[in-house]
């Protein structure tokens, strides 16, 4: 991975937020910015072809990687994994295989093995290049730049923000990229949610406190979605007693500063991590997010496209 010193990144694969630089980051903020105030317009000096191979359902994720990759003139190389040779047995690695053999550039992956990229990246023959767009419960890079820089255009700096992350911790691939990025960035990160979802390993990044005890001082409240397919315990709840002891409540939303912002990356269960019309309340920025996560993708496959070039 490279920046040059006009702030263009050039990066080989992304799969994990451990392997951007602090100055990779912000370069991809700045350029996701130049790209949603029409301050540039991107030029390449061949075709390229992407690939969309989505193994678990999305919507913002595939369809922004989608658009994104049209705003760009790239060629989209259709994927449904219900009609390929998925459905005959074959394994991820052949897939990718094919797609790097029949001149696919980029190969935009969500899958619900975590780690699924390593042999891939790794491999001597394939040729394409990996974006990661989330592994099981691992890592989200695109979305976690994507919340950076909605932060970073909120406030211009991430250095001494209050950022509580509330929720489905365990399980969120999400919460696993920002909590990395954000401390190395100089926030203070709190968590916050059901004790049982979550991990002594995420007392590196910051602590865990009572929602109640933070929300009158926090910067950004992050909120995560209720990730009910990756509980293997079947365990059931209240979506009520959720809502009243760990959700966004009218009540906790008026104890906020008036800076403070609202981010989830979505789908959001309305009436559980928030109340449903505090969605598109003044604070939110969860449409924000879906609008800079287009926008961010675009700079992301630049720099990809930038390393292949």
């Amino acid at each position: 991975m490279t920046i040059t010193p006009d702030g263009i990144v050039s990066i080989k694969h992304l799969t994990s937020m451990a392997l951007l630089s602090n100055d990779e980051v912000l370069g991809l903020i700045k350029r996701a910015q130049d790209f949603k105030y029409q301050r540039i317009k991107p030029v390449f000096n061949r075709q390229f072809f992407v690939a969309n191979l989505f193994f678990e359902n999305s919507t913002r994720t595939h369809k922004s990687f989608e658009v994104a990759e049209k705003k760009l003139g790239l060629d989209v190389i259709e994927f449904e994994a219900s009609t390929s040779s998925v459905k005959k047995g074959e394994t991820l690695y052949d897939t990718v295989l094919t797609m790097s053999a029949i001149g696919v550039d980029v190969c935009v992956i969500r899958h619900t093995d975590e780690d699924y990229y390593q042999e891939l990246v790794d491999s001597r023959t394939i040729q394409a290049a990996i974006v990661n767009g989330g592994d099981g419960s691992g890592q989200h890079p695109s979305q976690s730049l994507l919340d950076l820089m909605t932060i970073y255009e909120e406030f211009g700096t991430f250095d001494g923000l209050k950022i509580m992350i509330a929720g489905d911790i365990t399980h969120s691939r999400v919460a696993k990229s920002n909590m990395q990025m954000l401390k190395r960035l100089g926030a203070a990160i709190y968590f916050t949610g059901p004790e049982s979802w979550y991990a002594d390993e995420f007392d590196v990044y910051g602590q865990y406190v009572g929602l109640d005890d933070m929300i009158d001082s926090v910067d950004v409240l992050m909120l995560l979605r209720v990730q009910h397919e990756r509980h293997e315990s079947g365990e059931t709840f209240s979506k009520e007693a959720y809502h009243a002891q760990y959700g966004l409540t009218h009540a906790r939303y008026a104890q906020m500063k008036a800076s403070a912002i609202i981010m989830h990356p979505a789908p959001v269960n309305r009436g559980v991590e928030i109340a449903s019309d505090l969605v598109e309340a003044p604070k939110s920025r969860i449409i924000a997010q879906m609008t800079n996560g287009m926008f961010m993708r675009m700079a992301i496959l630049e720099a990809i496209l930038n390393g292949k070039a």
